[in-house]
C-alpha cells in the first residue's frame, strides 16, 4: 500500500496554492466614495412648453 505521509509534487503544488486563506480585504478597499452630482436648479425649473410630456390624463390618452 502507498503511504500518504509524503505528498507528491501535485499535492505540494495544490497545498502551496490553496493551503491558506486569502488575505483579508479591508472595508476601505471595498468601498468607493464619489461626490454627488452638484445641484442644478435649471434641471428642476418649470418649463411650461415641456410640461405636457409628463402630464398623464385618461382623456388625453383617449384623444378626447
Amino acid at each position: 500500500m502507498e503511504s500518504h505521509s509524503t505528498p507528491d509534487s501535485a499535492a505540494a503544488a495544490r497545498h502551496a496554492r490553496f493551503g491558506k486563506l486569502p488575505e483579508r480585504v479591508r472595508y476601505e478597499q471595498m468601498v468607493e466614495e464619489k461626490p454627488a452630482t452638484p445641484h442644478d436648479p435649471a434641471r428642476e425649473a418649470y418649463n411650461p412648453e415641456g410640461s405636457w410630456m409628463s402630464f398623464s390624463c385618461l382623456a388625453a390618452d383617449l384623444g378626447l
